[in-house]
């Protein structure tokens, strides 16, 4: 039963990266109606980021973390104002911009190797001492990472509901046209979207690079897991993106009672390929097969 604890609650800190990702993809699926590989590079910029700002330039933790975010936001609207939006104007489909957010995330993570190199850098925090929770060790920074995943959830959820700037989004989600004619500047809105989305992952980023290492590679599998955890969910259902997440951190890792650790990836593969063939518009079935083909 100890064993099994752990293995949850590895599960529920893995699962709350995945549903921050995922949130990030689903987001920006919702909105502009295509699969962005951008936030995995966004992710790997905060946590590169934060580690500049606090201890190259040895700036205090929490305003490493406010600059970073600022950053990961710029460079959101660069990238949706430079690549997304002029291919959006020539009517480009969504498959080309899905291998241009590929591009994108090759060449975000291709400079940040060139700046920092390929040696795995660290925020050198002290070992945390773990709590014991129901038999289960897990350490402050960890609670950290699930709380602020809910609570960012919990507000994203606000903003989308209350918001004059969230129902925007919401009515661009459902018809850009008529939104337009509406008097919504959907491309403001686009590139709100592309902020928030950035931010979210921009987060977690910074969260995984505070409780592991980080190295300029680390956002390729994250950017696997929090598609799969999307598409689970519903790809475009933001509120199941967070279900899909804690799903696949908690199956993944509860699969190692039955294979080998070196196994935990090609579960969260396996659980992609199921869903893809057997339910593609995922467990709140808000999507049809042809919108996440794209």
């Amino acid at each position: 039963m100890p064993l099994i604890n752990q293995l949850l609650a590895n599960g529920l800190i893995a699962g709350a990266i995945y549903a921050l990702m995922a949130s990030s993809f689903s987001l920006i699926f919702n909105i502009v109606k295509f699969m962005d590989f951008s936030p995995g590079a966004i992710y790997v910029l905060a946590a590169f980021a934060a580690f500049f700002f606090n201890i190259v330039l040895g700036l205090n933790f929490f305003v490493a973390l406010i600059l970073s975010l600022i950053i990961v936001s710029l460079a959101a609207i660069v990238i949706n104002k430079s690549v997304y939006k002029p291919i959006r104007e020539r009517k480009g489909s969504n498959f080309i911009l899905l291998l241009a957010s590929f591009g994108v995330f090759l060449i975000v993570t291709g400079i940040i190797l060139l700046l920092f190199g390929a040696q795995v850098k660290t925020f050198g925090l002290p070992i945390e001492k773990g709590y014991d929770i129901f038999g289960a060790l897990i350490t402050k920074t960890q609670i950290l990472l699930i709380v602020t995943s809910l609570v960012l959830f919990f507000f994203l959820q606000l903003f989308m509901k209350t918001t004059k700037l969230g129902k925007s989004m919401r009515a661009v989600a459902d018809n850009r046209e008529i939104a337009s004619t509406l008097g919504i500047n959907v491309e403001k809105t686009i590139t709100i979207t592309f902020v928030i989305a950035a931010i979210l992952a921009g987060v977690a980023g910074i969260l995984v690079g505070i409780e592991q290492n980080i190295e300029h590679s680390m956002g390729f599998i994250v950017v696997i897991k929090g598609i799969t955890a999307s598409i689970v969910g519903g790809v475009g259902n933001v509120p199941a993106a967070l279900l899909g997440g804690f799903l696949i951190g908690i199956v993944e890792n509860l699969g190692i009672l039955f294979l080998p650790s070196g196994y935990k990836d090609a579960i969260a593969f396996l659980i992609l390929i199921i869903f893809l063939l057997f339910r593609p518009q995922g467990i709140f079935g808000v999507k049809t097969r042809e919108e996440v083909s794209g």
